[in-house]
């Protein structure tokens, strides 16, 4: 039993990967599902196609492997982020739609609670900066929009979860109702520093203290399910970001990682101090694999890889998401376009939520391989306004960083980052490493490993990518962005 499956649970798929304990993968599967619109704003999905794409991707992934239950040594979990569910906990249905992490119906609440000075105090407690983003508005909302909800919820009849909650539920068959305090830290509910829920937090938001999931570390033995043929240990749990901190061995202060997924997220590492941002980042809790709690700071881009969704759904410039690589080189570069793909408000470092994407410079001689170029851009822009924020905050030089997620495949889009950063951007040999990271956890639970120092031995660089853009033209392309931000804002 040295292999490890890995239920990655993202935001418009799910995916399943058997490890063994050198690191490498053995089999995978991966199903998408439907992204829910029901007005401007709003972005919902269905949790039973939730769990239902993540069983059905587990299972394939055990044929694909020719395994059975038994071969597998733990499961670990790792997630979309913020995500909200409310559910019965006697028959386990759900009572509406997850809200999903991008979704901004809450933004009012969040600028109320802003007017009425609560933001100093979230920010202090759960490191958060008070935003839509995070579970709290969102589970509110549920709670007082969903008739009867909230009633249900003070007798002790709901249960709130996010994502990894929601998997552990139904992978125990209702048994365990936990998380892991990486996907605390995102609820806006959790005091980082106590490592509790926090009684004031759940006052401000009018959340019943009984509707809440117990928070283990990430590392630990959760239960088991038998839903595969034999007992299989749940032993690890984490949000989808820390995980990948964790899947690229960055277990040090100053090391940082960005995941190109659909939407990116770079983390760095500070050992056991919590950094209170002062550059629009926020401070949350890393993979926590004992009784000491680890921190990071992370800035988080709402529309990553995303963009290149529209420019294959929306706009119909390309027939698959890698066609845009072939696109963009097709010129040498944007032709002055820039685009800001704020679909769903800005994120760090800037926190405008209600910002609308925008494409400007265009001219006559614009074509639709321009365009494609400036998409590429814009994710290259906003990691490195984000880096650039986190070397003010930082508590160390970041010297380079590491990269995963599905846009990391592009190498136009690596080398530009790099040209911005002027630092070099390592890809790694297996580049899912959110998905390596919960089978780490995983596997220090159940003993595969018996330290982090083990996990650190699995990761290789595949490539590297060396800044080759003089520093003074790489400012001045950050001024052109920092411009066609300020039109948006």
């Amino acid at each position: 039993m040295t292999y490890l499956l890995a239920l990655d649970q993202g935001t418009s798929s799910s995916r399943s990967i058997i490890f063994n304990h050198q690191g490498q993968i053995i089999a995978a599967a991966q199903q998408e599902f439907r992204q829910i619109f029901p007005q401007p704003g709003w972005v919902e999905h269905d949790p039973a196609e939730i769990w239902l794409s993540q069983f059905a991707t587990a299972r394939q992934a055990l044929r694909n492997a020719g395994l059975q239950a038994q071969d597998i040594a733990a499961i670990g979990i790792t997630n979309q982020r913020e995500t909200t569910l409310l559910w019965d906990k006697q028959t386990g249905q759900v009572l509406s739609n997850a809200i999903v992490w991008q979704d901004r119906r809450t933004a009012s609440v969040c600028e109320s609670l802003r007017a009425d000075g609560h933001a100093g105090t979230i920010r202090e407690k759960t490191g958060l900066i008070l935003d839509p983003y995070f579970s709290a508005s969102k589970l509110q909302w549920l709670l007082q929009h969903l008739p009867g909800a909230m009633q249900r919820a003070k007798r002790g009849e709901l249960a709130f979860g996010t994502v990894d909650t929601w998997l552990a539920w139904q992978l125990s068959e209702g048994k365990l109702h936990v998380t892991d305090s990486s996907n605390a830290s995102r609820t806006m509910l959790f005091n980082i520093h106590t490592g509790q829920w926090d009684p004031a937090l759940l006052e401000l938001f009018g959340i019943p203290a009984a509707i809440l999931p117990e928070v283990h570390p990430s590392s630990h033995h959760f239960g088991e399910t038998h839903l595969f043929g034999s007992p299989i240990p749940i032993a690890g749990i984490a949000g989808d970001q820390q995980a990948a901190l964790f899947g690229q061995a960055c277990f040090t202060p100053g090391m940082a990682k960005n995941t190109y997924g659909t939407g990116c997220f770079m983390l760095m590492h500070t050992g056991q101090q919590a950094v209170t941002s002062h550059n629009g980042l926020i401070s949350t809790v890393a993979c926590q694999t004992g009784d000491q709690a680890q921190y990071a700071l992370e800035g988080s881009v709402f529309i990553g890889g995303a963009v290149v969704q529209w420019l294959r759904d929306g706009l119909k410039a390309i027939q698959h998401s890698p066609d845009v690589e072939a696109l963009a080189a097709s010129v040498p570069d944007s032709g002055g376009v820039v685009f800001v793909p704020a679909f769903t408000g800005l994120g760090a470092p800037y926190w405008v939520p209600d910002a609308k994407a925008a494409i400007v410079g265009l001219s006559r001689g614009s074509t639709v391989a321009h365009i494609a170029r400036a998409a590429l851009e814009s994710i290259a822009f906003q990691t490195t306004a984000v880096l650039q924020a986190m070397i003010k905050d930082a508590v160390c030089p970041i010297t380079e960083l590491r990269v995963d997620g599905g846009a990391a495949a592009n190498n136009l889009l690596l080398q530009f980052q790099a040209n911005l950063l002027g630092i070099p951007v390592v890809r790694p040999q297996v580049t899912e490493t959110t998905a390596l990271g919960a089978a780490c956890l995983a596997g220090l639970g159940a003993g595969i490993f018996s330290h982090i120092d083990e996990c650190a031995l699995l990761w290789q660089t595949e490539r590297q990518f060396l800044p080759t853009m003089s520093r003074d033209q790489a400012q001045e392309f950050m001024q052109h962005w920092e411009t066609a931000v300020g039109r948006v804002r």
